[in-house]
């Protein structure tokens, strides 16, 4: 990974902010007798996003049938899922039962690191997923050949380390503008929308760059792969580019809460249930990962 002395210096100087130091996550919601009940939901689909993504990884490690490029990235994924919702989903959960909702300019900064380092990988992960697709689909007589082992690790390893310096710069760049007034943010954790509306400059030129950065049997089988990856890549980048790529002026900030749950909790939860579901590869890994548990108990 790039070195962060450049960060580490930024986030050690004084904020001209009310508090200086802290920042304060105002959440979901301002209605205490909701806190426990949101607490319990997130706590619940948190614990299924941990079981899901680890079981879906564990099952592709175990069952040799399932060590193919496809299921290789479909593994980084379930891991990567499993990172990204750890990113904000506890820190959530404390927010709902505590009063105290500060979290420091390092804590905010390091979580906005992570945050988007994990998104952009998953972003450009999800681009090497339809890149392997399209391979399987046009040319299948060579797919083992071009997508070999030595390509499929390249892909993921490129994914982090574009991830990591889209994140870098971004993380930077946010935490290199002037704030002041009120340290309030009010968001569910720290990311880059909330925290430029505290920013006593300008934003406008950034968000126009933004919006102009932003594409026989075998064949039947990777077609049918594809609808799948097509249900998480539009939950996944939909809802993501609701918020990065819509202007401040047209921002609502409650529907911004509401997709930034949608591609930090619900994609990672719903990523397992729809790449089993709708595959028969997955389903019989269950079945024969079932029945040799069937067979250890029966011996003993």
């Amino acid at each position: 990974f790039l070195r962060i002395s450049q960060l580490t210096s930024i986030l050690t100087r004084p904020m001209n902010v009310t508090d200086g130091t802290e920042f304060v996550l105002l959440g979901l919601t301002h209605h205490p007798e909701l806190q426990v009940l949101l607490f319990i939901f997130f706590l619940l689909v948190y614990v299924i996003i941990i079981v899901g993504n680890a079981f879906i990884f564990t099952m592709i490690m175990i069952d040799p049938l399932l060590h193919t490029p496809m299921y290789f990235f479909l593994k980084v994924l379930s891991f990567l899922d499993i990172c990204y919702s750890s990113v904000t989903l506890p820190q959530m959960l404390v927010n709902f039962l505590s009063e105290d909702k500060r979290i420091s300019h390092t804590g905010c900064a390091t979580q906005m690191f992570f945050l988007l380092f994990l998104g952009a990988s998953e972003c450009f992960l999800l681009a090497a997923m339809a890149y392997d697709r399209y391979i399987a689909i046009c040319k299948p007589l060579r797919y083992r050949i071009i997508m070999n082992k030595t390509v499929c690790i390249s892909f993921t390893i490129l994914c982090w380390f574009i991830g990591n310096v889209v994140s870098l710069l971004q993380t930077l760049w946010v935490f290199s503008l002037p704030f002041c007034g009120s340290n309030q943010i009010n968001y569910l954790f720290c990311d880059i929308p909330p925290l430029i509306k505290l920013s006593c400059i300008d934003t406008t030129l950034y968000e126009i760059h933004v919006l102009k950065m932003t594409s026989s049997e075998g064949r039947h089988r990777a077609f049918s792969t594809c609808s799948s990856h097509i249900m998480v890549v539009t939950l996944y980048y939909g809802s993501g580019s609701l918020i990065y790529l819509r202007p401040n002026s047209i921002n609502v900030q409650d529907s911004n809460k509401v997709l930034a749950l949608m591609y930090t909790t619900i994609t990672p939860m719903l990523n397992p249930i729809i790449y089993s579901l709708r595959n028969k590869e997955v389903n019989g890994a269950i079945k024969r990962m079932m029945l040799k548990r069937k067979l250890f108990f029966s011996k003993r």
